[in-house]
C-alpha cells in the first residue's frame, strides 16, 4: 500500500453532495461469493463510495477470498495474513484514482463478531478505504486516527448506518 503523504483533501468529503464516480466492481472466486454479490449491488457500492468522496474518482473494487487477500497484503504491506480492506491509491488530483480490495471471508467473520449486517460492514470498509484513497490515515498518530474515525461515523450515519465503532 502506498500513501501519498499529501494528507486529506482540503475540503473533505461532502455529507450531502455526491461526487462523480467511475466504478469497476469485480469478484474473485471464493466460497460464498453468491451471498456477497447479493449484498454488494453496484448501485449500493457506488452510493457508499461516492458519499465519501471530496472530488470525482475512478475506483476499482475487487472482492476476493483469503488466499488472494493474504498474497496482496504480504506483497504490498509485508504482513502475512488476509486483512479486511487494502487501499491502493494512485492519485488524488484532479481525480481520486484507487483500487480497493476487500477480503469477503474476513469481512463476513468481522461482521458476525461485531454483530453487524454484512451490508453495514461492507459500507464501513468501503467508506474507510475511500478515505484512505484521498489521503486520510489512522496509523500516523492518534489525532489523525480520531479525525478519520469521526468522519467515518458521520458519513455512515448520513447513509443510514449505525456507528461502526
Amino acid at each position: 500500500m502506498r500513501n501519498s503523504g499529501r494528507g486529506p483533501a482540503a475540503s473533505g468529503p461532502a455529507l450531502t453532495a455526491r461526487q462523480p464516480l467511475e466504478l469497476t466492481l469485480q469478484f474473485g472466486r471464493f466460497a460464498g461469493a453468491i451471498s456477497h454479490r447479493a449484498v454488494l449491488k453496484r448501485s449500493a457500492v457506488s452510493r457508499w463510495i461516492a458519499h465519501a468522496l471530496a472530488r470525482p474518482a475512478e475506483i476499482a473494487v475487487r472482492i476476493v477470498g483469503e488466499h488472494e487477500a493474504q498474497e496482496l497484503n504480504r506483497e504490498y504491506r509485508r504482513k502475512d495474513y488476509a486483512t479486511n480492506v487494502l487501499t491502493f491509491g494512485y492519485g488524488t488530483e484532479p481525480l481520486v484514482v484507487a483500487d480497493l480490495v476487500l477480503c469477503a471471508p474476513v469481512v463476513e467473520r468481522e461482521a458476525r463478531e461485531q454483530r453487524k449486517t454484512l451490508a453495514a460492514h461492507y459500507a464501513h470498509l468501503l467508506v474507510h478505504g475511500t478515505l484512505h484513497a484521498q489521503g486520510y490515515e489512522h496509523e500516523r498518530g492518534q489525532r489523525e486516527a480520531l479525525e478519520m474515525e469521526a468522519l467515518e461515523i458521520l458519513l455512515l450515519a448520513s447513509l443510514g448506518f449505525a456507528n461502526p465503532y
